[in-house]
């Protein structure tokens, strides 16, 4: 796979990750839960991996998705860091 995933398929699945929950996630992002819970099917046919299982109530991280968060998430703050220390004013 060259292709880096989509980048709001990674921000569902970071704040999903983040929050154990899509409907969590989705109230963050001013979705849906729907457009949550799609965002993240797409990104797991694009990784060929589940990254979720999905309870009757909730979700809870597959290991794959456990090990993939991380780095994830540290992008993420790196990005959010680098944005506030460029273009916040004092």
């Amino acid at each position: 796979m060259s292709q880096l995933p989509h980048v709001t398929w990674l921000r569902a699945f970071e704040s999903a990750a983040r929050n154990s929950s899509f409907s969590s996630a989705a109230e963050e992002l001013n979705l849906t839960p729907a457009a949550v819970s799609q965002q993240i099917k797409l990104l797991e046919q694009h990784l060929g991996a589940p990254l979720f299982r999905r309870m009757a109530r909730g979700v809870a991280l597959t290991d794959m998705g456990h090990a993939y968060a991380q780095p994830i998430r540290k992008a993420f703050s790196e990005m959010q860091d680098a944005t506030s220390e460029l273009f916040t004013s004092n």
